[in-house]
C-alpha cells in the first residue's frame, strides 16, 4: 500500500460482510477498492474460532452465498475447517486476490469534509477512500470478564476465539467458563482428554440436538450435475426458517411445545435429576439463542465433568471461586464468554463529520439507517449493522439484502455526479429505529425473561432483525434519497478560504488569551 493511495471503495474487514461486498462491487463495475484485513488471511470469525468441535449451527447450504452455491459441502451442518476453505474459494474464484492488503488493522478513519472523503490510517500506511464500507463483524473482538485475580493465575489462560493450539490440554484440570455457543461445542470436544473439567455456568442454555449427518457422495453428484437442486434445497431450508419467525416476534407463547423437545432432549442423557435441574432455564426459549448440540448433555453426564450453577468471581492462585461460594482446582482456564458485540472496539476508530466518534454518537445505543448509515458519518455503510442479526436463520440472507443497498448507494452516488456524498438524515435515523424498536416489544427477545448479549448495557435489543429476512430484504432493495442530507464537495478556492478563516479565528483566540 503507497502512502498516499485512493480508492473509490475501501472495505474493512474479509469475513463473508467483507468478501460479499468485494463481489458485489466488482459486480457493480467497481474495481477502485481495497479490503483492509487485519489478520493475514480471510475468513473473519471463521478464521479466529479454530478451536476444537468449531462448527456452524445452520445449514450449510443455507450458510453459503446465493451467488456463489457450493454442491460440495461434506456435512449437512459444516466445520469451520469447511466454511474457512469457502471463503478462500471466494476470494479466488472472483478474482478478490489483488483487492485484499492483509495485516492492514485499521487504526483510525477521519472524515474530510472539505474533500468528501475518508482518511485511513492503518498498520501498513495511509490512504483514502470515497466510500467506506465497515465489514468488521459483531463477532469479531472477544469479551472476556474482569475477575479479581485473573492476573495471578499460575496456569494457562484464552478465550475460546484465541485458541493456544500449542497448548496441550490432556491430563489437565480444565476450567470452562461460559456456555453460550462455542461453550457447548467445546465441551464434549475436550471433555474426552481432560482429567477434570470444571464447567462454570451462570444461566443455563436452551440446547435442541443437532442432526447432523455426512452429505452423501450421491447427493453431491447430484447437486453438481443438476445446480437447481442446490437452490431448491436452500430454498427449502430458507422457508422452513421464514414460517418460524412468527413465533419469535409475534406469538412466543408457541414456543412451549419446543421448549417440551429441548427438556426430552435433556431428560435422555441426563439421569440425575439434580443435575437436570441446574441445566433447565427459567426463561422462554428462543430468549437467548438457541443452541443445537447432540453431544454436550452426554458430556455433562461424564464421571470427570462438574458442572458448577453459578459464574466464576474470582481467582486465588490457582483456585477459582465461583459467586456460591464453591472452589475449583485447575491448571488452564478458557473463557467462551462472547464478543463485544454491542460496543465494537470498530467505533472508537471512526470520526464523523463532527468531529465525534461514533462510539460517542452511539453512547446511548447504536442505530443505522435500515441497518448500514449512521447520521452524521457520510459515505459509511455497516454491514451486519444494529438490528441486523437473526435468531433462527443464516446470516447471509441478512448480508446479502445489506449488498443490495449497498450497490444502490453506490449508483445514486453515481447518478448524482461529480464530488457527492450521502448522510442519513437523523430524523430518517430516529424513525427507522422508532418502528424497530416498537416491533421488538413483543418478540421473545424481549419478553422472554432473559438477559443475553442481544441488548446493550441500557436493555435495548439493539442487535435482532425483529421480522422475516423477506422483510429486511424489501426494506433494503433500494436507497431512498429523501432519507439522506446530499453533500456536495468545495472547489479548491473555497477549501482554502475556509483553511485560511479558521487559522484567523484561531490566531485571534489566541491573541486574545495572551493579552487576556
Amino acid at each position: 500500500m503507497t502512502e498516499h493511495e485512493h480508492v473509490r471503495v475501501a472495505v474493512i474487514g474479509s469475513g463473508f460482510g467483507g468478501l460479499g461486498a468485494a463481489v458485489r462491487l466488482r459486480r457493480e463495475g467497481v474495481t477502485d477498492f481495497v479490503v483492509l484485513e487485519r489478520a493475514g488471511s480471510v475468513g473473519g470469525t471463521w478464521r479466529d474460532n479454530s478451536y476444537p468441535g468449531c462448527a456452524c449451527d445452520v445449514p450449510s447450504h443455507l450458510y453459503s452465498f446465493s451467488f456463489a452455491p457450493n454442491p460440495d459441502w461434506p456435512r449437512t451442518f459444516s466445520g469451520q475447517e469447511h466454511i474457512r476453505a469457502y471463503l478462500e474459494h471466494v476470494a479466488d474464484v472472483f478474482r478478490l486476490r489483488p483487492h485484499l492488503r492483509f495485516d492492514s488493522e485499521v487504526k483510525m478513519m477521519t472524515w474530510d469534509a472539505d474533500r468528501l472523503r475518508w482518511d485511513i490510517e492503518t498498520s501498513s500506511g495511509r490512504l483514502s477512500a470515497d466510500v467506506v464500507v465497515s465489514a468488521t463483524g459483531p463477532l469479531s473482538d472477544p469479551k472476556t470478564p474482569d475477575i479479581p485475580g485473573l492476573d495471578s493465575f499460575p496456569g494457562k489462560v484464552f478465550h475460546s476465539a484465541r485458541w493456544d493450539h500449542d497448548y496441550d490440554l490432556r491430563g489437565k484440570r480444565v476450567a470452562m467458563v461460559g456456555t453460550g455457543a462455542s461453550a457447548i461445542q467445546i465441551v464434549p470436544a475436550i471433555q474426552p482428554e481432560v482429567a477434570e473439567l470444571t464447567l462454570f455456568q451462570r444461566t443455563p442454555p436452551w440446547v435442541m440436538p443437532r442432526v447432523d449427518r455426512p452429505i452423501t457422495g450421491f447427493e453431491r453428484r447430484l447437486h453438481q450435475q443438476l445446480p437447481f437442486t442446490t437452490q431448491a434445497r436452500r430454498g427449502l431450508l430458507w422457508g422452513i426458517r421464514e414460517l418460524q419467525v412468527q413465533a419469535f416476534t409475534k406469538r412466543p407463547n408457541e414456543l412451549g411445545l419446543v421448549e417440551k423437545l429441548a427438556k426430552s432432549n435433556m431428560a435422555r442423557a441426563i439421569k440425575d435429576p439434580a443435575l437436570r435441574a441446574k441445566l433447565t432455564p427459567d426463561y422462554r426459549i428462543g430468549c437467548k439463542r438457541i443452541l443445537l448440540s447432540s453431544a454436550y448433555y452426554p458430556a455433562l453426564a461424564r464421571p470427570n465433568v462438574d458442572l458448577v450453577a453459578s459464574g466464576l468471581s474470582e481467582v486465588r492462585g490457582s483456585t477459582l471461586v465461583a459467586a456460591d461460594g464453591s472452589e475449583a482446582e485447575v491448571d488452564a482456564i478458557i473463557f467462551g464468554t462472547g464478543f463485544h458485540v454491542t460496543d465494537m472496539p470498530i467505533a472508537d476508530r471512526v470520526v464523523g463529520a463532527d468531529g465525534r466518534t461514533l462510539a460517542e454518537a452511539w453512547k446511548g445505543g447504536m442505530e443505522a439507517l435500515r441497518g448500514a448509515s449512521a447520521a452524521g458519518f457520510p459515505n459509511w455503510m455497516t454491514i451486519i449493522g444494529p438490528n441486523t442479526g437473526l435468531g433462527n436463520s443464516s446470516m447471509i440472507l441478512m448480508i446479502e439484502s445489506q449488498l443490495n443497498y449497498l450497490a444502490d448507494f453506490v449508483r445514486q452516488l453515481d447518478v448524482l455526479g461529480g464530488r457527492a456524498a450521502l448522510d442519513a438524515r437523523p430524523s430518517a435515523v430516529h424513525a427507522w429505529n422508532l418502528r424497530v424498536q416498537e416491533r421488538m416489544k413483543r418478540t421473545v427477545w424481549n419478553t422472554g425473561g432473559c438477559t443475553s448479549w442481544y441488548l446493550d448495557a441500557n436493555g435495548r435489543n439493539t442487535t435482532i432483525w425483529p421480522g422475516t429476512t423477506t422483510e429486511f430484504r424489501r426494506a433494503t432493495r433500494r436507497v431512498d434519497l429523501a432519507e439522506y442530507e446530499v453533500l456536495r464537495a468545495k472547489d479548491a478556492e473555497a477549501i482554502k478560504e475556509d483553511k485560511q478563516g479558521r487559522q484567523g479565528k484561531g490566531d485571534k483566540q489566541d491573541k486574545e488569551e495572551v493579552n487576556a
